[in-house]
């Protein structure tokens, strides 16, 4: 079975980065089975959809724009937002939503797949995270790595390990060939 673990988002725009940060985070600090892949997707959206259709399980790390306290955290099955990428406007979220979409009108079957969801504070236009999201970034964490081992997921923290500051940086400062 091949698992992916795909973290959305905007780094230029404050929380919506967070599922970059949190896919960069783990894969700096854990170690995961060896059919995980930790993949950046960015904002690259619709782009996703080769991804999509070549794996068995995929893992939506992203914002979630719910009428719930900054910092909530949601598991939400992919089936459960069927319908809603093709008839939206052009965030990175709706991307992804209209891959599944796609693969449904393609007669195609979905994978499994699910949104780890954190509800942002502020979406604007600054690198970096509320000190809302950031004060509940570990605890995002514990809630993807439960999730992972729940899928039988193998992770290992790493001996060295960097911060959620160290892991922002990277990206506001990155390394010049």
């Amino acid at each position: 079975m091949s698992i992916v673990v795909l973290g959305v988002g905007n780094v230029l725009e404050e929380d919506d980065g967070i599922g970059i940060y949190a896919s960069a985070y783990l894969r700096a600090n854990y170690t995961l089975g060896h059919h995980v892949q930790i993949i950046d997707g960015g904002v690259e959206g619709i782009n996703l959809l080769n991804l999509f259709l070549e794996n068995d399980h995929i893992i939506i790390l992203d914002t979630i724009n719910l009428e719930d306290s900054a910092g909530s955290i949601y598991n939400i099955p992919s089936y459960e937002l069927s319908g809603y990428g093709l008839n939206s406007g052009g965030a990175h979220e709706v991307g992804v939503m209209q891959c599944l979409d796609m693969i449904e009108l393609m007669g195609k079957p979905l994978p499994t797949s699910n949104v780890l969801g954190i509800v942002p504070k502020s979406i604007t236009f600054r690198m970096g995270l509320s000190v809302e999201l950031m004060l509940k970034f570990e605890t995002y964490i514990v809630a993807i790595i439960a999730y992972l081992k729940s899928c039988d997921i193998e992770v290992v923290k790493k001996e060295t390990q960097q911060t959620l500051l160290e892991i922002i940086d990277t990206f506001k400062y990155p390394t010049r060939f």
